[in-house]
């Protein structure tokens, strides 16, 4: 059998792949407990839907602010050791937020936004260095499967972690909640650091930091397949997300309190665990730019629906397809930049990718709570995903390299 014939290790049977999985699990749970409830705690502190916003603004600009400079770092310094250390500093802003959620009439809002502050000058370190570790550690013959089985249990954490926050507030309290979040991230913390270090691409000699920057910044500007897929991602959930404006859905217009805050919260995981689960065995990306453009508009006619809803279960609905078309755009858009960043320049190029995320996702958060203050929480989301649907026509009309994008296997092929 020729080296072209071998059969590929299974992923199974990968331990570090394992214990990258078995983070991903951890993380995903972390994640969507945290943001469920730093998101309830603090509208029932302030019963102001702009405090939400405000407390995306405020991780966003130290984490979109470092994240070139955690790219360029994640290229020239050891990306797990990164991931370790910047892991250790988000674990101990939680527990700052418990510290806070045991007594808040003391310390109050400011505490808390001060912690999140912090939180996001880690991201912005641990964003780019893990998404680069990581990336090193999936099988280059396997990126496509790799891809989506990190999503889907990821995804598989989020989907637990959302319930299980708005029961654990319920049951126990905000403080409780917070412990289990720590608990989990520390379990994340241990799989990575079973994963041994990989070792770092030859940086070029010469080279100033500025001009490092600017050649990843360079590279993902020309690109139409990674510029256009990571412009998608930003103003779809820039404009058409509403998950910040969650915790006022639940209380004020579905009624249904922390524990269907938590179920809310789950519904998209829902839709996107199951759309990874599919593509673990059929991966959507063979027809990749036609089928990511009709991922994000659906993505926007679903929170049209859930804007225009006033029935929990019909807005359950529309979450969970907007986790489901959100699903098939993450697999792409993570193939994408999995196939076309060259070693060298992964950590930059995770940077960003990572940029257009967290301004899609915390400035999101900001925009959200803004036009909710100025036009109302349900009107906001349903112009909001309007825009998206304009976003995505003329992201087509532009970029036709990404329009007829196909990945045959793991090769990019534009047409």
């Amino acid at each position: 059998m020729t080296a072209s014939q071998t059969v590929p290790v299974p992923l199974s049977k990968r331990p570090e792949f394992v214990y990258l999985v078995i983070s991903h699990l951890f993380a995903g749970l972390a994640g969507i407990a945290l943001a469920t409830t730093l998101g309830l705690q603090v509208y029932r502190l302030t019963r102001d839907p702009l405090a939400l916003g405000l407390m995306g603004l405020i991780e966003a600009i130290p984490a979109l602010s470092l994240a070139l400079l955690g790219g360029y770092i994640a290229d020239h310094y050891d990306r797990r050791k990164i991931t370790l250390i910047t892991s250790v500093v988000i674990v101990a802003c939680v527990a700052g937020v418990l510290w806070v959620a045991l007594n808040p009439e003391r310390w109050g809002i400011g505490a808390i936004y001060s912690l999140i502050f912090v939180y996001g000058v880690a991201a912005g370190f641990n964003r780019p260095s893990f998404s680069a570790f990581e990336q090193q550690i999936i099988p280059d013959d396997q990126v496509a499967r790799a891809t989506s089985v990190l999503s889907s249990v990821g995804t598989a954490g989020s989907l637990i972690g959302g319930p299980l926050a708005g029961f654990a507030i319920d049951g126990l309290g905000i403080p409780a909640a917070y412990a289990i979040v720590i608990a989990l991230l520390a379990l994340s913390f241990v799989c990575v650091a079973l994963i041994k270090a990989r070792p770092m691409p030859t940086p070029i000699q010469g080279e100033t930091i500025w001009q490092s920057l600017r050649a990843g910044l360079r590279f993902v500007a020309r690109s139409q397949p990674l510029i256009g897929s990571m412009a998608l991602d930003l103003f779809a959930v820039l404009f058409g997300g509403a998950m910040a404006l969650l915790p006022i859905f639940a209380d004020d217009i579905l009624h249904v309190g922390a524990s269907g805050l938590g179920w809310l919260r789950t519904a998209p995981s829902l839709g996107v665990l199951a759309v990874m689960l599919w593509a673990t065995r059929r991966p959507p990306t063979h027809n990749a730019g036609r089928n990511l453009l009709i991922a994000v508009a659906a993505f926007g006619v679903s929170f049209i629906v859930f804007a225009l809803s006033q029935n929990f279960w019909l807005s359950m609905l529309a979450l969970f397809f907007s986790g489901l078309f959100d699903g098939i755009s993450m697999i792409i858009r993570g193939v994408i930049v999995r196939v076309m960043s060259p070693e060298a320049m992964r950590g930059r190029i995770a940077a960003v990718s990572w940029m257009f995320i967290g301004a899609s996702n915390e400035v999101g958060a900001f925009e959200s709570g803004v036009a909710a203050s100025w036009l109302g929480t349900a009107p906001s989301v349903f112009w909001g995903a309007v825009v998206t649907l304009g976003v995505v026509a003329l992201v087509a009309a532009t970029m036709p390299k990404l329009r007829n994008l196909k990945l045959s296997g793991e090769e990019a092929v534009p047409e």
